[in-house]
């Protein structure tokens, strides 16, 4: 299994729309979705075919297995990037906020001399909730400072954490009369796009986004490294193409095997088991437990990078119970626990392009969500999780749909030591 690293730097501006069902106004989302990435590699693709120019075209059988096959390409969603971490060759962690995830109400951000700073609150609402008291903090750099969730994207780099957006603007379009093939009378409208480039007193710089593909079968991943460094400034994502709008040069950022990968899982939940632990006695010193911690567990979270399409017995759901995570896993563990659920959700719907339809009205789990869970027998679930975090939860998994991480390390940063 090979993982292929896509650095997607915008040329023009990208008309990434999202129109909720039954409203009438698209929104412009602040990232490529996986299945905008998927459909623009397998249009190109299928544009090709025609010319006879791809080796995946000229064989149906790889364009069937790549994309169709019981075990397509994952391709993840693309988040934006710093940009300017290749430059410093520093390597960049970009990811979701944890739904736990807290920051001032008046100085909201990671710390800055203006803002005060973000942390996570996921083990001492655990704390909290097992001693039966109520959580309610308050911001450190503010004496009973109010706190709010603090979402969106974040981009670490030397251990130190950036806050990550992206600029939006609305361009005006006039309506064409077909007949004529001049401007309509009386038709305007407007889309809203994200910038090609980033404007700061500085200096003005590109938008980069930042994505991955996991291509289970070796030679089909050479192809199609192959395929988008031939084609790197041919590709088109996103609306209005037609109109100039959503060209893109992708780069490819290097190509990463996957190899101790159970040993990072380890470490990982070793690491969070330890500072939970920790923190469960510092709440003991001055508080007593409902009932004592069992020294034995240890624990691990599923945090949610991606909109996840979450189904129990034929229903649609927000939470990843216990049942759900050893069927996704087809692990036997009757000890498995979970323990805390911070979830919310929305509804998703799409154009399929492939058979200009309109997809299916889903409703989805938010990105950031978070599901604790305690076992007492971790050798189980190594493997097993690391696999999960390849592969993802739920449905559509190869459209970027329910990407997780297991054990985000934000968890760690206590209120204390707000970042």
């Amino acid at each position: 299994m090979k993982k292929i690293k896509l650095e997607i730097k915008a040329l023009s501006p990208l008309a990434i729309s999202r129109q909720k069902p039954g409203g009438s106004i698209s929104e412009c989302e602040g990232y490529i979705p996986g299945s905008v990435i998927r459909g623009a590699i397998a249009g190109a693709i299928l544009q090709q075919s025609n010319q006879q120019l791809s080796d995946l075209s000229q064989n149906g059988g790889d364009f069937q297995t790549l994309f169709l096959g019981d075990n397509p390409a994952i391709f993840q969603n693309a988040y934006p990037s710093k940009g300017n971490a290749i430059l410093r060759n520093q390597t960049e962690k970009i990811g979701v906020l944890p739904a736990t995830a807290l920051s001032s109400k008046t100085k909201s951000g990671f710390k800055t001399d203006q803002n005060n700073g973000v942390f996570d609150s996921l083990i001492d609402r655990f704390c909290a909730e097992n001693y039966g008291l109520a959580y309610d903090p308050t911001c450190p750099e503010e004496k009973g400072g109010r706190v709010e969730p603090f979402t969106g994207f974040y981009s670490k780099l030397s251990n130190k954490y950036h806050s990550v957006s992206i600029q939006k603007r609305l361009l005006t379009r006039v309506g064409i009369n077909r007949r004529r093939a001049t401007s309509e009378e009386e038709i305007l409208y407007s889309i809203e796009v994200i910038n090609e480039s980033e404007t700061n007193p500085q200096h003005e710089k590109s938008v980069i986004f930042k994505s991955e593909i996991i291509v289970a079968d070796e030679n089909l991943s050479n192809q199609l490294e192959n395929f988008i460094e031939l084609n790197r400034q041919s590709f088109r994502i996103g609306g209005s193409t037609s109109r100039g709008l959503g060209k893109v040069e992708i780069k490819l950022n290097g190509i990463a095997i996957q190899e101790d990968i159970d040993a990072k899982i380890r470490t990982k939940m070793q690491i969070l088991t330890d500072r939970l632990i920790k923190r469960w006695e510092d709440w003991s010193k001055i508080y007593k437990p409902i009932q004592e911690l069992d020294k034995n567990r240890y624990f691990f979270t599923l945090n949610l990078q991606s909109d996840a399409i979450l189904t129990e017995k034929w229903q649609r759901t927000t939470v990843i119970s216990a049942k759900m995570l050893k069927q996704f896993t087809e692990i036997e563990d009757d000890l498995l626990e979970l323990e805390a659920a911070y979830s919310s959700y929305d509804y998703r719907s799409g154009w399929n392009s492939a058979w200009g339809l309109m997809k299916d009205v889903e409703l989805v789990t938010n990105k950031g969500s978070v599901y604790l869970f305690s076992t007492t027998q971790p050798d189980k679930w190594y493997a097993a999780l690391a696999k999960l975090e390849l592969e993802g939860v739920g449905e559509r998994t190869c459209e970027g749909f329910g990407q997780v991480e297991i054990c985000n390390d934000f968890h760690l940063v206590m209120r204390e030591e707000s970042v």
